[in-house]
């Protein structure tokens, strides 16, 4: 490994760790202005992490790399650990006991927008701890799609260059330059982020609950300020909002940029965009009229909570309006289906995503009629792209590892004393980043609390595995990468 890869990558992470303490001094300044002494932690860890940060900016400083493979491999996965680590600080410190394992397990889920939490009170919990889950939710979200636009499709894992929309071509790109894309994407987020605030402030929710309820909503997060999440607040119109804003943010966010900025409705048409659209309206409404039929439910509240709640499984946005594991059988075995398929690639969204369903679809499609006409050719296409036969490997390869290690994980919950149901499906929403799961445990009415701490940690990996498209992270684990 070169040295001055090395060098480099500690010198990114020194810069962007100086970022998150910058962060910190925020839910201190709120627990200062309520009164609670927890800001004395987030000041203290807001001075501890930003004076490690430019130790380390100062002595790793030199001329920038060229951007290489190894160079996004390796800075990704030491990004990500960092944000985990330093974000576990003071959830760690706080007055709020939890142990190492839970602090680290918070931050991760919020950092990768699952949703899941191992934190019971929140409804009493202090200010800046619930401003800090936010915050760590909200800034994940950014770093999220700015990975799978810009740093995934240059890796050949993953996002929507995938498809040869990295050509030289500027037609295909959303703008010619990147600095230009990257300005409009960071409007467009914030914009997006008041726009929801106002909407929940509108539709019945107090200042602070809407600012951190939109901040998690944008990065289809799932993070609430209370134990029930939106069952709490028993207010419908602050469902259809949430469903509304969930659905844009599975959306890719270089069409939402086009869209905006330029009014490109053609943009729409991205096939992954109509088949996620599709699959979720089919779900929610075979959902809402079985719940209607089966439990004498009216048939406008079952629709508003299905399309919720499904909206919110498939978004991987971790907030539920009821508990929908006991609609019946059907709607529990829907939910849990729901929790592998995921939204659209260069969104805040998890799961597998859409867009793997179109090319699988697409591939056995083509099989299936070469078996008739052997010498006959039939192009995978995806809308009017091509799929060349890497992508399409790329594709089952990334499916293939992922139920591999969903089985991996469960055996591993399940050693560690947890039923089936738990097992399979705290893996799965960890691996999906999907936030709650089914069953009394880690259903939508529980939470990982009672989770034992070996178990947050393969969770924890499970989460990060999930939401770094899994080759990303095992890729460090083959012996070519590391040499020089």
């Amino acid at each position: 490994m070169n040295a001055n890869l090395l060098r480099s990558v500690i010198y990114m992470t020194a810069l962007c760790a100086l970022y998150l303490s910058l962060a910190m001094f925020l839910p201190a300044m709120v627990d200062l202005y309520y009164g609670h002494r927890d800001w004395q932690v987030f000041a203290m860890s807001g001075f501890m992490v930003g004076g490690l940060g430019a130790a380390a900016a100062l002595a790793t400083h030199g001329p920038p790399p060229v951007f290489n493979k190894r160079l996004g491999f390796l800075l990704v996965n030491v990004l990500w650990a960092m944000f985990s680590v330093v974000g576990a600080i003071p959830l760690f410190l706080a007055e709020h006991e939890l142990s190492f394992a839970q602090a680290l397990f918070e931050s991760i889920s919020g950092i990768t927008t699952t949703g899941s939490t191992v934190i019971v009170g929140l409804d009493t919990m202090p200010p800046g701890i619930l401003l800090w889950r936010s915050l760590l939710s909200w800034l994940g979200g950014i770093g999220i799609v700015g990975l799978g636009l810009f740093v995934l499709p240059f890796l050949k894992v993953g996002g929507a260059s995938i498809f040869k929309l990295e050509s030289s071509e500027t037609n295909d790109k959303p703008f010619a330059r990147l600095a230009s894309f990257t300005r409009a994407f960071l409007i467009v987020y914030v914009l997006l982020t008041l726009a929801c605030t106002v909407a929940y402030d509108l539709a019945g929710m107090d200042h602070f609950d809407a600012l951190n309820h939109a901040m998690s909503t944008i990065a289809t997060a799932g993070f609430s300020t209370h134990d029930m999440s939106f069952a709490y607040f028993d207010n419908n119109a602050l469902l259809v909002v949430g469903t509304v804003f969930l659905a844009i943010c599975s959306l890719p966010f270089s069409v939402l940029i086009l869209l905006a900025v330029r009014g490109r409705l053609d943009t729409l048409r991205d096939p992954q965009i109509l088949v996620f659209l599709g699959y979720l309206c089919v779900i929610s409404i075979a959902v809402a009229v079985y719940h209607h039929l089966r439990n004498g439910i009216e048939l406008d509240d079952a629709l508003i909570h299905s399309f919720f709640n499904i909206t919110s499984i498939l978004s991987t946005g971790g907030f539920a309006s009821d508990d929908y594991t006991l609609w019946g059988p059907f709607a529990v075995l829907v939910a849990f289906f729901a929790t592998f398929m995921g939204g659209c690639s260069g969104s805040t969204a998890g799961g597998i995503k859409a867009y793997r369903f179109v090319v699988m679809v697409n591939v056995i499609r083509a099989g299936l009629n070469k078996l008739i006409y052997p010498n006959a050719i039939y192009p995978v296409r995806y809308g009017s792209l091509t799929v060349d036969a890497e992508t399409q490997r790329a594709v089952f390869l990334f499916v293939s590892l992922y139920i591999f290690l969903w089985v991996v994980g469960s055996i591993g919950m399940a050693l560690f004393g947890y039923d089936v149901l738990t097992a399979t499906s705290s893996v799965i929403t960890a691996l999906s980043n999907v936030g709650p799961g089914i069953g009394p445990i880690v259903g939508p009415v529980g939470n990982f609390s009672t989770i034992s701490d070996p178990a947050l940690y393969l969770l924890s990996l499970m989460m990060l595995l999930g939401r770094l498209e899994i080759l990303t992270v095992l890729v460090l684990l083959t012996p070519v990468f590391w040499r020089h």
